[in-house]
């Protein structure tokens, strides 16, 4: 299988790329994405089969029936890379908390967030595929707070890899901000800017394109790519753990054959709630996909309204930082698979113009078909949180967003993507605690949870910081090139 580019213009003949073209590359024409164009399809009797296997197992099945170019040995390598979880072999657990609600929990890797799910692997893939063409790659982020971590931890001495991550310096959690600044690796460099989270990512959007930054780095004998979910590679694993989630409710009895389930996602960026959508293309009965924002609330607009609009939009920092985002990169694959490339390079050259673009009513009613969408204000989340905790019961202000649409006739999964250690002053504030600190207020919390703190997350406070640089948006290019030469 191959994957195609999300825009084109009329006549145009669309270019399709292998997979491993479009993780080192992830890039297409006009600015545009990398997406499947079709995807294999699940039976009832296939999902049952794979209700009996473990989640590594169940992974290298998914993966396989795309029929992509990298060896299976080379997945199979990358997926041992959840040995490193709490449970390796149960890397993603599916906790009930009533009746027909469930909690997906992604948040048990190494950085102690969903990105860790993806990242993990990918970056296992991508070093591999740099190895094996004898090239070397300058790998990008941007994070709004968990990426960043999981990009640095994945790549972290990585034969043929460099890795720059730009995080901004006042939009993350105080313990995000630390596993990037401390994070240690002779070919990692993190840069803190002054500004947001679309800063950040319309930087790297710029670079990758940008043909002076490239001509810069090919002096350096590297070439460019994301890890950003604007990359597939991500998105891919990120399809894996909805169908993992679906398949073990059919193996518990939990839903029939012919039963549905909703699956709500805190959204941001939207690669979350997309794996979704894709897995049910795939074949998982999935009613809706219900998408959960914080007071960014842009995404609430475009799934209710058809309007994405960024006119007079100015981003409001909450305790869910990592949803702290206007500009949210995947819902251009959800374009593309609903109305094809020209429709969506018509939407996005709208978007880039004139900051705003509208559906037809009849495509707002093919986006209701799977989706629906609410926000949750910080005093709502924080409500959750207390209400959670007296239950014995830890979920972080990002998860707390789902449970505004946790209510449903059908069995619901809420996806959550975060351990609360990362996010100890909301945790406080909500479960009215004080703490001298955030180590004793982590120290408070887990007396309270039953909980212990993770030991990478303690060693933080006195690890030595790495990475002290904050620049600003326009110093972004010129600080990368300078540290690439050293």
């Amino acid at each position: 299988m191959k994957l195609t580019q999300t825009r084109a213009n009329k006549g145009e003949k669309l270019q399709k790329v292998k997979l491993s073209e479009a993780l080192l590359s992830p890039s297409s024409a006009h600015g545009g994405l990398y997406a499947p164009s079709k995807f294999p399809l699940i039976t009832d009797a296939l999902w049952a089969e794979l209700g009996e296997l473990k989640y590594s197992k169940f992974a290298l099945k998914i993966i396989k029936m795309f029929k992509f170019d990298i060896k299976k040995s080379v997945f199979k390598k990358a997926i041992k890379r959840y040995k490193n979880f709490d449970d390796g072999k149960n890397p993603v657990p599916l906790k009930q908390i009533k009746k027909r609600l469930f909690v997906n929990e992604l948040y048990h890797g190494p950085t102690r967030a969903f990105k860790d799910m993806a990242l993990q692997p990918f970056g296992e893939i991508l070093s591999s595929l740099a190895q094996k063409s004898r090239q070397n790659y300058l790998i990008m982020c941007a994070t709004s707070g968990d990426t960043g971590p999981a990009t640095l931890k994945t790549f972290a001495n990585a034969k043929n890899i460099k890795v720059v991550c730009l995080y901004p310096a006042n939009g993350t959690s105080e313990v995000q901000r630390l596993q990037m600044v401390c994070m240690q690796g002779s070919n990692l460099k993190t840069i803190g800017i002054k500004g947001d989270f679309d800063d950040a990512q319309s930087t790297l959007k710029s670079l990758l394109a940008d043909d002076d930054f490239k001509a810069t780095l090919k002096k350096q004998n590297l070439n460019l790519s994301a890890a950003n979910s604007v990359n597939f590679g991500r998105i891919l694993f990120q399809i894996i753990y909805h169908a993992y989630a679906y398949a073990r409710l059919l193996k518990q009895n939990v839903i029939k054959n012919d039963e549905y389930i909703d699956i709500v996602v805190p959204s941001g960026n939207f690669g979350n709630a997309l794996g979704a959508y894709y897995a049910k293309k795939m074949g998982a009965k999935i009613d809706k996909i219900k998408i959960v924002s914080n007071a960014n609330n842009i995404l609430t607009e475009f799934f209710n309204t058809g309007i994405y609009d960024l006119r007079g939009k100015k981003l409001i920092q909450t305790i869910s930082p990592a949803m702290d985002i206007l500009i949210s990169s995947n819902i251009e694959r959800l374009l593309f698979d609903k109305f094809g490339a020209i429709r969506t390079k018509e939407l996005m050259d709208d978007l880039k113009t004139n900051k705003f673009y509208k559906l037809s009513n009849d495509e707002l009613e093919q986006i209701k078909k799977d989706f629906e969408a609410d926000f949750a204000s910080d005093k709502k989340c924080e409500k959750y949180i207390k209400k959670y905790a007296k239950k014995g019961y830890a979920i972080d202000p990002h998860t707390a967003t789902c449970f505004k649409m946790a209510k449903s006739k059908n069995t619901t999964i809420i996806t959550s993507t975060a351990h609360w250690v990362k996010f100890a002053p909301s945790m406080l504030k909500a479960n009215k605690l004080s703490a001298i600190d955030e180590k004793d207020g982590l120290n408070k919390l887990a007396n309270l949870y039953k909980e212990k703190v993770p030991h990478t997350i303690n060693s933080l406070f006195n690890a030595k910081i790495l990475h002290p640089d904050v620049v600003e948006k326009n110093q972004i290019k010129s600080s990368i090139s300078e540290w690439i030469k050293r």
